[in-house]
């Protein structure tokens, strides 16, 4: 029972600290100048995958890889059948594909989950069946981080009254703290919080497997995703109602492609995470389903993301879960 208590305050925060950690740093970062749309940009990005990325090193420095591939991939696949499905569900998602701006970085997501794919499968390059992501490997992730930020960035520019509109119409919500002394010690309770959260939730992890006779990579692609995705979830959905699409794909797109880049590139630096043959399949999978996002939303009929279209990924993700848990 305390393993459980353990892993509920532990999400909770995760969550809060993730929040006071984007709070305190796009504060920060506009008493110092920096352009609103650039914290847009990278801060508040950034800050609705920290509590993947927090798991995922606590979880590799404690030689947990199972947990880091399940955070990382079963948020990827909640992000995007779950939380974005549930977005489609709730309000018919138009999209204008050649005037989104957000809609021309889910090419990198799609990139994001094939290079996962072929550093976890070295088999099909060098013979190698180790399966094992290395450090060059995360060092590569950082650099594709790199790339994909200077894209955006520069995507921005060429947009950057569109950015700041979204700023001015309060559809991005950061709390603004005018004091120096006030925004460091917001930041520092958020990296508390978030080390302490991490530190709870990888700790029961393991337990709670055991109780329900699974591995650790099945709570963590579930359970712990759930948790650690659901201020995607809030903002997608909040997004949605308000017919906001470019706020609720870009969050989808974004924390995938941070997930895998960001958290496991990071992760994979300080320690070689070890992948088990089972987890292939989950890969795979997740290829998969980021392609048929990536169909949908290019390719989809009068430019909609339609509710068949998203109840079908909030179907697919259920007998995603159940296969997890009957597979073990």
């Amino acid at each position: 029972m305390f393993e459980y208590l353990m892993f509920i305050l532990g999400l909770a925060l995760l969550i809060k600290g993730a929040s006071w950690l984007v709070d305190g740093s796009s504060s920060l970062a506009k008493k110092i100048g920096v352009p609103t749309f650039i914290i847009g940009l990278t801060v508040v990005t950034l800050g609705t995958t920290l509590p993947e990325f927090f798991v995922s090193i606590i979880a590799t420095l404690n030689g947990e890889g199972e947990i880091v591939l399940g955070n990382i991939i079963g948020s990827n696949l909640t992000n995007i059948l779950l939380v974005f499905g549930l977005a489609a569900v709730i309000t018919k998602i138009r999209i204008k594909v050649h005037a989104s701006t957000t809609l021309k970085e889910v090419p990198f997501a799609l990139l994001a989950t094939i290079v996962l794919f072929i550093i976890t499968n070295k088999t099909l390059i060098n013979g190698d069946e180790s399966f094992y992501i290395h450090r060059a490997d995360g060092i590569l992730m950082i650099l594709f981080l790199a790339i994909f930020i200077y894209y955006v960035v520069e995507l921005a520019r060429e947009n950057e009254e569109v950015f700041k509109s979204k700023f001015r119409g309060g559809k991005i919500k950061v709390r603004s703290y005018t004091e120096r002394y006030t925004q460091y010690l917001v930041i520092l309770a958020g990296v508390v919080s978030l080390y302490l959260g991490s530190r709870w939730v990888v700790s029961s992890v393991g337990q709670i497997a055991t109780d329900f006779g699974v591995s650790t990579f099945v709570i963590s692609a579930t359970t712990l995703a759930i948790g650690t995705s659901l201020p995607e979830l809030f903002t997608a959905i909040t997004a949605a109602l308000k017919n906001n699409v470019d706020i609720a794909v870009g969050n989808v797109v974004g924390a995938n492609i941070f997930n895998v880049f960001w958290a496991l590139g990071v992760s994979a630096v300080i320690a070689p995470l070890r992948v088990p043959s089972f987890i292939l399949l989950d890969i795979i999978f997740l290829v998969f389903v980021t392609f048929l996002l990536f169909l949908f939303l290019f390719f989809g009929r009068r430019d909609e993301f339609e509710k068949w279209q998203g109840i079908s990924f909030v179907f697919i993700y259920v007998i995603y879960v159940l296969f997890l848990f009957l597979r073990g």
